[in-house]
Formats: structure tokens, C-alpha cells, sequence
């Protein structure tokens, strides 16, 4: 029999949330870690770089790997983001599939649930977005969520609301692997801060504009100069036709000037100093579509 007071092994390992666009994963992922990091939009299909959150316990660590929602490819981008969804799915030790409380299960959550049973990893179902409902109707998605497929737990959790987001990663954790720590204690992600930077341009141009804008939209930030208390940033905002960069820019420069503010702020609280910021607008003519751009612009 196991020893009750033996100390409990350290686990470590990676995880990741899946499901259909806005469902919730990556407010989750940022409600967990406790910081800006993965970009948040309510267009589908926002979250393009796969970014590791890491969240220290005393007795684990939870590296959390953000992807892009998986959807039905209509460019080149789209392809390539699927093919990246299809490779963490691979390497994670265990994967929370996100279905809204608010929300009528779909083909799509069908579809991911079914894409999810060959892999090896442990599939738990979150249900999320629990705020924004009743009991009654919360106990019905619970019920309807259990018979859509074979998972190891079903858990409710409310990222707005905090609500149990702390259960969620209890269950997490007891599903990794036993293993020494991954990274150092001070590290919340592992990629560079352009690419997070970058993120919260792009989060900040999506806010307020048109559907069919938030596909066109890539940040290239091309310089971070730190100037004693002031780091200088230099970033170009790429769309595909120049009635987007109209769109963009507004007039005389009005919405640039509310991107500019709004991403100003979080990437202050992000380095935790004051930046300066440079935007451009540029065109870069059907970027999805091109294979030289994609590289170009980051893809």
C-alpha cells in the first residue's frame, strides 16, 4: 500500500487546449498562467504562433501550448495553421477540448473529438464559458458533453469569472508524466518577446473591425531598442489590399493612433516599463496565398 505521508512525485509535462474557434481556449490559457500572453479576439481563428505558458506549483509544472482553433482551410495559412494544431496534438501529454456551456454541441466539436481519439495523449472536456449560463442549462451541457466521446474528466470552468480554474489545473497536473522541472522557476513562456509583442499589436488591430479583416492582418515587429527606461519598438502591420490599410488606419489616422494606445499599454504591463511605439501600415499584396510571403511575415 502507498505511504499517505510520502511526499507526492513532481510532475511535469506539456498540455494544450483544443477546439473549434472561440471556445474559450485562450482566455483559459491566460487565466491560468495569470498574464497576457496568448491573443484573445472574437473573430475565429486568431491565435496563429504557438506560444508556451508555463505555471509553477511547489509539486509541478504545467507548460501550456497555445494553438489556433482547427477549422476547414480556404488559403495557404490556413493549411499550414491546421498542420501545426495536428503536431502539438502529438507531443502534449494532455489536451482539454473547450466546448462553450452557451453554446449547442456542433459538427464541429464531433469533428476535433473524433480527430482527438487516436492520440496518445490524456483528453480531458472543459466545458467553458460557464458564467454565462444557468444551472440548469450548465447540467444539461455537462450531460450532453460526457456522451460525446471517451474522456478522462469533464470539468465546468469560468475563465471571466475565475470559477474553477484553480480544479481545472489539479486535474491537469495529475495527468502528466513524473518528471524534474522543465524550466526555471522565473520563466512564464519560452518565446521571444517579439513575437509576444507582436501578438498584442495584432490583438489590439483585430478589436472593432470588419469579419473578413482579422485573416489580413500579420505584425512584423522589426526593431526593440532599449533606451535606458524606454525601449523603442518598431513594428509594421501587414494587410493584403490597400482598402484593408484604409480600414486600418481610419481617419486621419484616428484607429492607428486607438491601436497604437491599446497595445501601448499591454506591452508596458508585459516588459513592465515604458515603450515607445512606431506603427506602419503596409501592403502586402494576397500574403496568405503566397508561399514567400508567408515565410517572410513569419509563417
Amino acid at each position: 500500500m502507498p505511504d499517505p505521508e510520502a511526499p507526492r512525485p513532481y510532475r511535469a509535462g506539456f498540455a494544450c487546449f483544443v477546439g473549434r474557434p472561440n471556445a474559450g481556449k485562450s482566455t483559459l490559457t491566460n487565466a491560468i498562467v495569470g498574464t497576457k500572453i496568448a491573443i484573445t479576439s472574437n473573430k475565429p481563428q486568431t491565435t496563429r504562433h504557438v506560444i508556451r505558458a508555463v505555471l509553477h506549483r511547489p509539486d509541478s509544472q504545467l507548460v501550456l501550448v497555445d494553438t489556433p482553433g482547427l477549422h476547414r482551410p480556404r488559403t495557404l495559412l490556413g493549411e499550414r495553421l491546421n498542420d501545426l494544431v495536428r503536431e502539438t496534438w502529438s507531443e502534449v501529454d494532455v489536451i482539454g477540448l473547450c466546448i462553450p456551456a452557451n453554446e449547442p454541441i456542433g459538427r464541429g466539436d464531433r469533428f476535433i473529438t473524433g480527430e482527438l481519439a487516436s492520440l496518445k495523449a490524456t483528453v480531458l472536456a472543459v466545458v467553458t464559458k460557464t458564467d454565462l449560463v444557468d444551472k440548469r442549462r450548465l447540467a444539461e451541457q455537462l450531460l450532453a458533453v460526457s456522451e460525446l466521446g471517451e474522456f478522462a474528466d469533464v470539468v465546468p470552468v469560468s475563465a471571466v469569472s475565475g470559477h474553477q480554474v484553480g480544479t481545472l489545473v489539479d486535474v491537469m497536473t495529475g495527468y502528466l508524466p513524473e518528471s524534474p522541472q522543465l524550466y526555471p522557476d522565473d520563466m512564464l513562456t519560452d518565446d521571444p518577446e517579439q513575437v509576444l509583442v507582436a501578438e498584442l499589436i495584432r490583438e489590439a488591430a483585430l478589436e472593432g473591425v470588419r469579419d473578413e479583416l482579422p485573416h489580413s492582418i500579420a505584425v512584423v515587429v522589426e526593431e526593440m531598442i532599449p533606451e535606458g527606461n524606454l525601449t523603442k519598438i518598431y513594428a509594421d502591420l501587414y494587410v493584403e489590399r490597400p482598402s484593408q490599410k484604409a480600414i486600418v488606419i481610419g481617419h486621419r489616422g484616428s484607429r492607428l493612433k486607438e491601436v497604437g494606445t491599446t497595445a501601448r499599454r499591454h506591452i508596458e504591463e508585459l516588459l513592465g516599463g515604458r515603450i515607445y511605439l512606431d506603427l506602419h501600415v503596409r501592403v502586402a499584396k494576397d500574403w496568405q496565398r503566397d508561399p514567400k510571403q508567408l515565410r517572410k511575415l513569419g509563417f
